[in-house]
């Protein structure tokens, strides 16, 4: 009987020796992600998702297109590459065993597959491959320029105008055919001019900005000649970049070249006409050309009725041609009419005051509506 217990006894313990361990089996996954230029896709996302489960697993390149993983349950996998949110190829169906297992993705070689299963000619997959090519040129180009325009613009929200010019300067470097890099430059141009102390100094910032206001034009308007497509909203565009050049010409003492830029703002966008047409007044006060100033608050006025602040600066203009009878100061007609006009409109603006102190220098009578006279309480 003892014989037998003892093969009993090692049987047993056999059989406890032989049962297999339970753990989790898991695969590797590596590979290289390559662009329509054979340059390595860095800092993107490749999503194994696996097609049983739906469990995902995100991976990312690093500096050389690369990516690795371990740990992956084997079974089949959709496998997405993508970048800045935009997927830019997937596989469906990807096995994944106890091996390590290699996914690469290269764009230009599944292109070219994609293509000569679409029956396209050699030449005809040149070509897309070219256009494939210039879009990523123009991405990467766009990239680096809005990276340009977000560093001017926190650079100029610091009030440092300077190295927002130098990072406009450098994307115009970039690209030189963008005429909203030229305006933007100019408008750095004008603001870095403002804060200089040396007459100089000043004097060319105001004219360099004119330059590059002149080029940003130059550019619209080719583009807009070019594509019909751009030619819809060109004309309120230039009317912005000739406002502002008016504006440089007029810091530069070029005060006939502002008023023609001003004047085709006007023309370009009729809806915006008396804005431009009353910047255009500013300019003639500024230089004591009071005749021109009050024509340009007259066509202010007419392009907008409402536009209080034309009115005020008519009657200033207008004051300036008063003359004196006796001690008597008698200003053109239309005068008492212009601040009267502003008070109506704006009874508690900023040059409220002004304005009856204006009416009081020529006799005028202070009127609370246009074309009624205010009327004196009864005395009891």
């Amino acid at each position: 009987m003892k014989p037998r217990f003892a093969v009993l006894i090692l049987i047993s313990l056999l059989a406890v020796l032989f049962v297999p361990s339970v753990f989790a089996q898991t695969g590797t996954v590596k590979g290289v992600c390559k662009d329509l230029e054979g340059k390595p896709i860095t800092g993107a996302q490749v999503e194994w998702v696996n097609m049983e489960n739906g469990r995902k697993y995100d991976l990312k390149t690093n500096n050389k297109g690369e990516y690795f993983s371990l740990g992956l349950t084997p079974g089949k996998y959709t496998v997405t590459l993508s970048k800045d949110g935009k997927e830019l190829y997937h596989f469906t169906g990807f096995s994944v065993t106890l091996d390590e297992v290699t996914l690469d993705f290269d764009l230009k070689k599944e292109q070219t597959a994609q293509a000569q299963g679409a029956g396209l000619t050699p030449e005809q997959l040149k070509a897309q491959q070219e256009a494939a090519a210039k879009v990523a040129k123009e991405n990467n180009t766009i990239k680096s320029l809005n990276e340009k325009l977000s560093a001017a613009k926190q650079a100029a929200d610091a009030g440092d105008f300077n190295t927002a010019k130098s990072m406009m300067t450098e994307a115009t470097q970039i690209d030189p055919n963008r005429d909203l890099l030229w305006a933007k430059l100019a408008d750095y141009s004008i603001s870095a001019a403002a804060k200089q102390t040396d007459p100089a100094e000043k004097s060319k910032g105001y004219g360099d900005a004119a330059e590059d206001y002149q080029k940003a034009i130059d550019l619209k308007q080719k583009a807009a000649e070019a594509d019909p497509k751009k030619a819809a909203d060109a004309p309120k565009i230039l009317a912005q970049y000739y406002n502002n050049l008016g504006q440089a010409q007029s810091k530069s003492g070029k005060i006939d070249d502002a008023a023609k830029s001003y004047t085709q703002a006007a023309q370009l966008d009729p809806a915006g006409a008396a804005q431009y047409y009353f910047n255009l007044g500013a300019i003639m006060t500024n230089a004591g050309k009071v005749d021109e100033a009050i024509a340009a608050f007259d066509k202010a006025i007419a392009a907008d009725p409402n536009k209080a602040d034309a009115y005020y600066w008519k009657g200033v203009n207008m004051i300036g041609k008063a003359t004196l009878k006796g001690d008597k100061m008698v200003a053109p007609d239309g005068t008492a009419e212009a601040f009267n006009k502003y008070l109506e409109l704006q009874p508690t603006g900023q040059f409220a005051d002004p304005a009856k102190q204006m009416l009081a220098s020529i006799g005028a009578s202070i009127e609370t509506s246009f074309g009624t006279k205010k009327t004196k309480p009864v005395k009891k």
